[in-house]
């Protein structure tokens, strides 16, 4: 599904990404668990083509979408969804638009791109907030909608970057048991990138560790 090779991405000379070599497999999910600054941001935005990799190779179902100093694939072309972990959301759209901007730009018509941000808000327990602005929603309200406005575009891949971070115990448990639910619903591929080793055992079918850049550690798929 994913196939990276020899990635290295520096800033200022110094490398936040160095030699690291991963495959990910259809269906899976991979946990990326390290420290801050270990990188592990910066593996995500190059999968997801929002920068360009130095040197090495990254592949997405066969096809090389990024080399060396190189974009060959474009990120909207990717089929990949990101949540970020300041979930980035625009406090002057409604939880409906922001589901309905992606949709938009895709040019998906009116009555369709209705029924799929209904299902959706259905998948996500969202239904009752469709009209309501982030500043309305609690901050687990605000996960679900970054989550969703995601996976409404349909990806093969969804990238998640720390989104449970800043949320309490309680509600960052009860997110995860989400995430579950919705990967094995919709059979897509998940990369979750966290610091909390809780976390990573909670939601990995296999967990790799990150450290100054590379990848130092690699666990097998739990039974």
């Amino acid at each position: 599904m994913i196939k990276i090779e020899d990635l290295y991405k520096s800033y200022g000379g110094l490398p936040a990404v160095r030699g690291v070599d991963l495959e990910i497999n259809r269906g899976e999910r991979l946990v990326v668990l390290g420290p801050s600054g270990c990188g592990k941001t910066t593996l995500l935005r190059l999968i997801a083509g929002f920068i360009v990799p130095d040197r090495g190779r990254i592949w997405l179902d066969g096809l090389l979408v990024a080399e060396g100093g190189r974009l060959l694939i474009e990120p909207e072309n990717r089929k990949i969804g990101m949540v970020f972990q300041d979930l980035a959301l625009w406090p002057h759209m409604t939880v409906f638009q922001h589901l309905e901007f992606g949709l938009k730009a895709r040019r998906i018509p009116g009555p369709k791109r209705k029924a799929r941000i209904l299902n959706m808000l259905r998948k996500v327990q969202m239904m009752d907030y469709a009209e309501r602005f982030p500043k309305e929603l609690s901050g687990g309200q605000q996960q679900r909608v970054a989550i969703a406005r995601a996976l409404i575009l349909e990806p093969e891949v969804l990238l998640m970057d720390e989104p449970l971070s800043n949320l309490d115990y309680d509600l960052n448990r009860l997110l995860r048991e989400e995430i579950l639910r919705l990967q094995e619903e919709l059979r897509i591929t998940i990369l979750y990138v966290t610091h909390d080793l809780n976390e990573a055992l909670f939601l990995g079918t296999r967990i790799v560790v990150m450290e100054r850049g590379g990848i130092t550690v690699q666990k097998g798929r739990k039974t």
